[in-house]
Parts: structure tokens; C-alpha cells; sequence
């Protein structure tokens, strides 16, 4: 059985609750790579569907940092408090907390400043060509320093698709001036999902993503959002009839990563030195449709 955990703190009438740290430990992630693009808006309410057949869930409620998932790689930062547990969750009692420290080598993982679980090892955390999945998560941005005119406009990476082998993402979320974007680099495409997240920070968003993973052009992404208050998912963006699997270097399959992913920010930018994020009930579900085939020598 896979067991998960959760974090939640409330930003709410001016009061916040401060989530307790339970634990801490050090495991290992690949590398990403990040882009720019364009930006757009929200869309109408999600009427509600049924769940599709869950592959896999991370929630983190025994409160351990890798959630009793065998196979579940945890940061390779070395600092105590790079990744740990905490207290709330997302509905629940526990969630998983990451940070990150410019400057100090303590949160570097594989030479970048990153502190990220993922599911490279875990075959119920990848995808292959011909999938059609959906990909959930909670995230909560934790005493989140807001933008204002003048700073970096770097994004902080959240959450990605990412090919194996050192390929960049198929697809992340990130936290770009006061907004999170979703981006697919190599269509060269990004839309604003959230277009002002600083009604709330210390308090959790939900996201959805619905990807049709093809090597032609009949792949999509589908991405929607449900804010605090709200009791459904939100479409936000569509990127239809397009090729969804295209790694540059040779890919056998793709896996998910969450925590914080900082590429191309430094001190000497005048970037924020530490950002803390916490997430909380990852999921990955089979959708009923699967396209094409394998491409040969795939499982």
C-alpha cells in the first residue's frame, strides 16, 4: 500500500498556521532545465467527472519523507532542512517541505540549487508514449517573498514532466513574479494559470494536469486549478493536437518531480536567497484513453 502526506497553513484573516517540522532526510533527483514564453488566463468551471483508476498516490500521512513508497527518491541536497516533513498537510496531518538557499552548496543537487523529490525509479511514477494520465498536486508557497517592480523575474520551478536522461521537462509550473505559469519548453509555450498568487501565499492551490503523451501531433496537455474556497477544478489552459513525448536526447521513459528547482538564479542577481515550498497529495491517474503505440523497444 502506498501511504502519502500532507501540509496545509491557512492565510486567512490575518492569521497563519505555522506548520511544524516532523523530520528531514536526504535521497536523490535528476536534473531539469527551464524556459520563458507567453502568458494567459483562467477559464470557466470544471463540471465534476468521475475519478479515473489511481496509479499512484503521495501524501505523506506516516509522516516519513519518502511516504512509504518504495522507490520514491528524495533530495540529494546535503542541508538538514533541504526537504523534511511537515505539520499541517493539505487536509491532512502531514506534507513535505523542500528549500532552497542561494549561494550555499548545501542546496545543490546534481551542481544547480534544487531540493526535489521524484519518480524516475518508481514505475508507477513514469509515463511511456501512448499514456494518457492525469497528474494532481497540492502546493503551498511558505512565507513567500512577493515580486515587486525593480526585482528578478526568475522563475522558481514547482513542478515537472520531465523525460529521463537529463532531457529538459516536457512541461513544469513555476512561480514567476506573482504569478504561476504552466510552460512546455519545446513548444515554446507558457500560460498564466494563476495570474496573482499573493491573495495566497501560505495557503494551498490545487492543480490538475491531463497530458496525452504522443510522438505526433495528436497529444495535449490540459491544465486546471482549484484556489482556496473553491470546491472544484478550474480549466486554465489547453495545448491541443500537439506533440507532447519529444526528448533531444534518447528517453525510454518520463517521471514527475516536486519541490523547488531555482536554474538561473543567483545572489549576484539580486534574486531572493531562500524560498521554502511545501507540497501534498501527488497523484497520478490512468485516464480511460490511451493513443498510438510504443515506440519500438519502449515497455
Amino acid at each position: 500500500m502506498i501511504k502519502a502526506l500532507k501540509i496545509s497553513t491557512v492565510l486567512c484573516a490575518g492569521a497563519l498556521t505555522v506548520p511544524l517540522l516532523v523530520s528531514y532526510a536526504a535521497g536523490g533527483e535528476p536534473e531539469g532545465s527551464p524556459g520563458d514564453g507567453s502568458a494567459a488566463v483562467r477559464s470557466t468551471t470544471e463540471k465534476p467527472k468521475a475519478d479515473a483508476p489511481e496509479k499512484l498516490r503521495v501524501d505523506y500521512e506516516n509522516g516519513a519523507l519518502d511516504s512509504g513508497v518504495d522507490g520514491l527518491t528524495t533530495t540529494h541536497a546535503t542541508a538538514p532542512d533541504a526537504s523534511g516533513v511537515v505539520q499541517p498537510g493539505h487536509g491532512g496531518a502531514y506534507a513535505v517541505q523542500h528549500k532552497v538557499t542561494l549561494g550555499d552548496t548545501g542546496y545543490e543537487s546534481n551542481g544547480a540549487p534544487r531540493s526535489e523529490s521524484a519518480t524516475d525509479l518508481l514505475p508507477s511514477g513514469q509515463f511511456d508514449v501512448g499514456d494518457v494520465q492525469r497528474y494532481e498536486f497540492s502546493v503551498l508557497l511558505k512565507d513567500w517573498k512577493t515580486y515587486t517592480e525593480g526585482d528578478s523575474e526568475a522563475g522558481d520551478i514547482v513542478f515537472q514532466g520531465k523525460y529521463a536522461g537529463g532531457n529538459v521537462p516536457a512541461f513544469y509550473l513555476m512561480a514567476k513574479r506573482n504569478e504561476i505559469a504552466f510552460r512546455s519548453p519545446h513548444l515554446n509555450r507558457q500560460t498564466a494559470l494563476v495570474p496573482d498568487f499573493r491573495p495566497y501565499v501560505n495557503t494551498w492551490m490545487s492543480f490538475r494536469v491531463d497530458a496525452r503523451w504522443t510522438t505526433d501531433e495528436t497529444g495535449y496537455f490540459k491544465v486546471s486549478v482549484r484556489l482556496p474556497g473553491e470546491s472544484g477544478y478550474t480549466p486554465a489552459v489547453s495545448y491541443e493536437n500537439v506533440r507532447t513525448y519529444q526528448p533531444a536526447n534518447p528517453a525510454d521513459h518520463g517521471y514527475l518531480k516536486w519541490g523547488l528547482y531555482r536554474p538561473s538564479e543567483s545572489i549576484g542577481n539580486g534574486d531572493v536567497p531562500t524560498r521554502i515550498v511545501q507540497h501534498d497529495d501527488i497523484r497520478i491517474l490512468d485516464l480511460p484513453q490511451r493513443v498510438g503505440s510504443a515506440a519500438p523497444g519502449r515497455r
